[in-house]
């Protein structure tokens, strides 16, 4: 399988809630982009899987108020998820007890377009009717390698593009 290229567009990323009283930047080029299949995922989602786009808390700034609901997740990690109280929608996921840990929730993004997954977590719940290309990276749960080889991944795309969208064609 040929490595797929990510033309991520020029910082910052911009996105928000359905309603717009949530609104967030990123400013520095996230870590890697991944899709959970996992049962919670699908149930916050409404769909098949969730779209995380694993972020450097300090490089992401929100305006607006969020509410943050807590859960325990299929891996038995705490999970925090931060939603916009007017409209509902999801924003971002953290984790309790590590600060370093974001993942924005990549649908609420202004422009989602450019976005290839650099792998699948969580496969053991995925829908049937959702393929995983061969040579994708794909993981019955949870990285046993707390998510390097899917940053390793992510960043051999970004460099395998070596272009913005405002200099070549979106993804297809």
């Amino acid at each position: 399988m040929t490595l797929p290229a990510v033309r991520m567009p020029p910082l910052p990323l911009t996105g928000g809630c359905q309603c717009g009283a949530v609104r967030y930047e990123i400013r520095e080029a996230p870590l890697y982009f991944y899709l959970c299949h996992c049962r919670e995922c699908q149930k916050q989602t409404s769909s098949a899987f969730g779209e995380s786009l694993r972020c450097d808390p300090a490089g992401v700034s929100v305006t607006g108020t969020l509410t943050t609901a807590r859960r325990v997740a299929e891996s038995g990690a705490v999970r925090l998820g931060d939603f916009c109280p007017q409209c509902g929608v999801r924003i971002q996921h953290r984790s309790e007890g590590d600060p370093g840990r974001l993942n924005i929730k990549a649908g609420t993004l202004d422009d989602a377009r450019w976005l290839v997954p650099a792998g699948h977590i969580w496969v053991s719940s995925k829908q049937g009717f959702y393929p995983i290309g061969e040579g994708e990276l794909a993981y019955e749960h949870g990285p046993d390698d707390g998510g390097a080889a899917m940053k390793a991944r992510w960043e051999a795309m970004l460099a395998h593009a070596g272009a913005t969208l405002d200099e070549a064609e979106p993804n297809s």
